[in-house]
């Protein structure tokens, strides 16, 4: 069974959430603020495990083109892609 990806936009207004509180289910200490997301957990989770499969293969766009029965610009256009969101989301993140 999944579990529920983290949300990271209002449902109401689809801006983006922040991290208010996180809190630890051993002893019940709670650590309050506004946080932003870290970048990773704002992409899509098919960008999530395309990232986790790069990383898995060792960077090796060829290695990942043959796992995934694709070719090698096919995943290299995908790649690029993840990066132009990140750089995105970053300017986002740092006006």
């Amino acid at each position: 069974m999944t579990q529920p990806k983290l949300p990271v936009t209002c449902p109401s207004c689809a801006t983006a959430l922040s991290v208010t509180q996180l809190s630890c289910g051993h002893c019940g200490t709670a650590v309050s603020g506004n946080y932003t997301l870290p970048l990773l957990l704002q992409l899509s989770e098919d960008d999530l495990q395309f990232v986790l499969q790069f990383f898995m293969t060792g960077g090796s766009l060829k290695e990942m083109a043959s796992q995934m029965g694709n070719s090698y610009p096919t995943v290299r256009n995908k790649l690029d892609d993840i990066i132009e969101r990140i750089n995105q989301l970053n300017k986002k993140s740092n006006p």
